[in-house]
């Protein structure tokens, strides 16, 4: 039987782990409260870190800690403490992109294994044994790297091999850019990042104080360092095929809706190329799947090659075809199913259930009821309700609304 990539999905907080691992996701990766590139998002303190960790062990899925920040003079101790409290968590790797962070695991937690970030921007065989060499396990590439570039690392080394595959991309090389910290005081390579590549910008001429002049591409601006978020879905059987070891998902920053929608779309690949490699083909129903998310326009990176890299968006805003409205928390006999509200959604509007495996059907909203029984007018966000569902819902499915086109693009 071919062994298919590990598909390694985010974990921005305990629900969205939960939902990654619902959703198909065959690892995930998260940040502590310390020493990740993600300072913003929710993160795991230890007590959270020990529920995930029961909960991947209990689904028989891996868990990866991201410890890839860069270390400052004075910060080693905190650092050597804070591994020391996460040695009995038996976290399946560090992802650590810092050498002196690496020897601090290596030091502290030995048994533990260490994979490679991005972030180090690893893009040759040679790199690639260099840190075998220093303990490294497995590598997660540069994003800038070509398809006939990774066959070829693959070709001489025999370290697991980790790409992207989905989510936001950087202008800057592997990430590693200034900009956010010389704008706003707010360091990208300290899990700070503002995206200022994503703002509009425009220039002033030194003798016209105060006039602006955009350089337009559209009605709302200037977007020249915004880049294209990654897809690589109808690449998959390429990557495969190249020996890739792990297939990750960028967005520990995105919404759990994002996170269930783009891993059961990538599980649903996989699964079907490992049913048939000879016969996969891209199904329509996935790309239409990732366009409903947030997202900016989507282009393949650097895999097919530096000439077409499709760095720039026409724009900056992002894409989204649906709102994410609400959460099934459990269903009964009867065809009805406990919902938690996430947007407001209306009694007679026409919305479509999701679950894993690809499974979706859109239904006419009945009348919803409060948990006492009592009719609602409108579901508001948070609110709890009883409502007929369609049948073969389960409790993790999330319920959407198909955006108007001319509502599809918001900034």
């Amino acid at each position: 039987m071919r062994c298919l990539p590990e598909l390694l999905a985010p974990a921005g907080n305990l629900e969205k782990l939960e939902t990654a691992l619902l959703y198909g996701a065959d690892a995930v990766y998260l940040g502590g409260e310390q020493f990740g590139l993600r300072a913003q998002a929710d993160n795991f303190d230890l007590e959270q870190l020990s529920r995930a960790r029961e909960l991947t062990l209990r689904k028989n899925r891996r868990m990866y800690l991201t410890l890839n920040a860069y270390l400052l003079p004075g910060e080693t101790e905190a650092c050597a403490a804070y591994i020391d409290a996460l040695r009995s968590l038996d976290i399946d790797a560090y992802i650590v992109a810092d050498p002196g962070v690496l020897a601090l695991v290596k030091a502290g937690d030995p048994e533990r294994e260490i994979h490679l970030s991005t972030q180090a921007n690893t893009t040759n065989a040679e790199a690639v044994r260099f840190w075998v060499g220093a303990g490294v396990k497995r590598v997660n590439l540069a994003r800038e790297l070509s398809l006939e570039e990774i066959r070829a690392i693959r070709a001489a080394t025999d370290a697991a091999l980790e790409v992207f595959v989905h989510g936001a991309m950087c202008v800057a090389w592997s990430g590693r850019c200034l900009l956010s910290a010389a704008l706003t005081g707010r360091d990208a390579n300290r899990g700070l990042c503002t995206q200022p590549c994503r703002w509009s910008y425009a220039l002033v001429e030194k003798t016209r104080p105060g006039r602006y002049m955009p350089i337009e591409e559209n009605g709302r601006g200037s977007y020249i360092l915004n880049s294209r978020d990654l897809c690589l879905l109808e690449q998959l059987p390429l990557l495969v095929n190249a020996g890739v070891d792990s297939l990750k998902i960028e967005g520990r920053m995105k919404s759990r809706y994002y996170v269930a929608a783009v891993t059961r779309v990538y599980r649903a690949a996989l699964d079907r190329y490992l049913e048939d490699p000879s016969a996969w083909q891209c199904d329509p129903v996935w790309r239409e799947e990732l366009e409903s998310v947030s997202h900016r326009p989507y282009g393949t990176g650097f895999l097919l090659g530096r000439d077409d890299a499709q760095l720039h968006a026409e724009h900056g805003g992002y894409i989204r075809h649906c709102d994410f409205v609400g959460e099934v928390v459990s269903t009964a006999a009867d065809g009805c199913g406990e919902i938690v509200g996430r947007n407001r959604f209306f009694p007679g509007e026409t919305l479509e259930l999701i679950g894993p495996g690809m499974r979706q059907n859109r239904f006419v909203v009945g009348q919803p009821m409060d948990m006492a029984g009592l009719p609602v007018a409108v579901v508001q966000p948070n609110a709890r309700v009883v409502l007929a569902l369609p049948e073969g819902a389960r409790g993790g499915d999330l319920l959407r609304r198909n955006r108007p086109a001319q509502d599809a693009s918001h900034p």
